[in-house]
């Protein structure tokens, strides 16, 4: 949506085995979502299909062309990745996949042990948003949009205070969740009426 690039969502159907599929495989050969076909490529993994869209549609998103700022948004590209998404997914299966999935409730120990580790994880993003508007630097990156999807998730479970507590971040996000692009992710992620 940032970068501008046209798409088409093509869902799948898990309970069906879809993502297992030989056509779905030839696109991700892990049998996962998101895979990404753009002519007689495929790629899977979601922060390398930004990179790519970005490379190809909007490469300002990157900070190509700049070693210093490009190697800022990787750095925090790897941040969400290594530290930011392994905290909260654990939350969100627990609090969303869980009951929906398995009609079993979450396990309230594990949303707890990793509520402590995104709440250090956002001690660490509160410093850095003190000293610049945007993760990597005064400028909005993938690296900040990256954070969209699964942020947009922990909305919808009864944790989603929990960026109430750093000022900072919680401006960011406003800030990131007032962009067009992350309004029509955001709608595009919620549930058919």
């Amino acid at each position: 949506e940032e970068a501008g690039a046209e798409y088409e969502i093509v869902p799948l159907d898990f309970s069906k085995g879809e993502h297992k599929a030989p056509d779905h495989l030839a696109r991700n050969p892990f049998g996962q979502v998101p895979a990404l076909q753009d002519g007689d490529l495929f790629l899977w993994e979601s922060r390398a299909i930004c990179k790519y869209v970005c490379r190809k549609n909007k490469p300002e998103l990157l900070k190509d062309g700049d070693l210093k700022e490009s190697a800022m948004v990787d750095v925090w590209l790897e941040v969400e990745s290594n530290q930011y998404t392994p905290a909260l997914n654990p939350i969100l299966f627990q609090c969303l996949i869980r009951p929906m999935m398995f009609g079993a409730p979450p396990d309230e120990k594990v949303v707890e042990e990793n509520l402590e580790k995104l709440k250090k994880v956002l001690e660490v993003y509160e410093a850095r948003l003190t000293k610049c508007k945007y993760l990597a630097g005064d400028y909005i990156s993938v690296a900040d949009l990256s954070h969209v999807a699964g942020t947009v998730c922990l909305g919808a479970t009864p944790h989603a205070s929990v960026l109430d507590a750093y000022p900072h971040v919680k401006a960011w996000w406003t800030d990131l969740m007032a962009r067009p692009s992350s309004q029509k992710v955001a709608s595009l992620m919620k549930p058919p009426a």
